[in-house]
């Protein structure tokens, strides 16, 4: 089962592929953004920290690692769930009823119908610049490094239950645009540590809209900073959202009219 899904994900990269490199001077312009966004956040980081030496406690190198992981986590989720920008014109064009049909679940259709390798550039940078993190700020345990990988999995699992929920609204309103560039919004949040923010503005970032969980937790594991207690509430917090977001799906799927009816 695992084996098919693979294939046809596979397949449908592929697909998307070719599509997103028909205009090949478009592609090239969506990546130099893609990298001069990133290189503008990162030098206004620089001047920042040039005038106050910290932010809230961290040094330049662990907030470059807090950036550096949101934007991992960010590309990552971009480049497995971008089919979900997609799909309003599924459902406003009537296509989705033959996502219904087929022998393939609509839901993992709706997620992962074709990654988007434009992306691959910024995971490459991401990735690039978490290590060069990571060496820069020494004293990283082999416990830290397993701990950060698992709440990145944990932050992708998060972030998955989110696009579930726009796909619920995507069906019940056809409204998907909008509540995915809400979505947005509030994880841009987490570029910095939510411990800038004050509190009740920090409580709601980590418990209700769990940005923190997301965003802030994995470099706080892989620095020491985070306890065992708060690893298991994150884990916790991604299964029942997880659990949730799959009801609504199911009854968002009992509600649907097609197009045609």
């Amino acid at each position: 089962m695992v084996g098919k899904y693979l294939k046809i994900w596979w397949t449908m990269t592929r697909i998307a592929s070719q599509i997103a490199f028909v205009s090949r001077f478009g592609a090239i312009i969506f990546i130099l953004g893609k990298i001069l966004r990133f290189a503008f956040f990162l030098l206004f980081l620089l001047l920042l920290i040039s005038k106050t030496k910290v932010i809230v406690g961290y040094e330049i190198w662990q907030v470059i690692l807090f950036f550096a992981t949101f934007n991992l986590i960010d590309t990552v989720v971009q480049f497995f769930l971008r089919e979900v920008y997609r799909f309003r014109s599924y459902v406003v064009s009537g296509d989705f009823d033959y996502f219904l049909i087929k022998p393939i679940s609509p839901l993992f259709r709706s997620l992962f119908g074709g990654s988007d390798v434009l992306d691959i550039s910024m995971l490459l940078i991401s990735v690039g610049f978490v290590i060069m993190s990571i060496f820069k700020i020494g004293d990283i345990s082999l416990s830290g490094v397993l701990v950060y990988l698992l709440l990145i999995l944990n932050a992708f699992l998060i972030a998955l239950t989110f696009h579930i929920f726009i796909l619920v609204v995507g069906i019940l309103t056809t409204e998907v645009d909008n509540t995915l560039w809400l979505y947005r919004d509030i994880t841009q949040m987490g570029r910095l540590p939510i411990d800038i923010y004050k509190e009740p503005i920090r409580g709601i970032l980590t418990f209700i809209l769990p940005v923190g969980i997301m965003m802030t937790f994995p470099p706080k594991s892989l620095m020491g900073l985070l306890s065992i207690q708060s690893v298991m509430i994150a884990l916790v917090v991604s299964t029942v959202l997880l659990y949730v977001s799959l009801k609504c799906w199911k009854f968002a799927i009992s509600r649907y009219a097609s197009a045609s009816s």
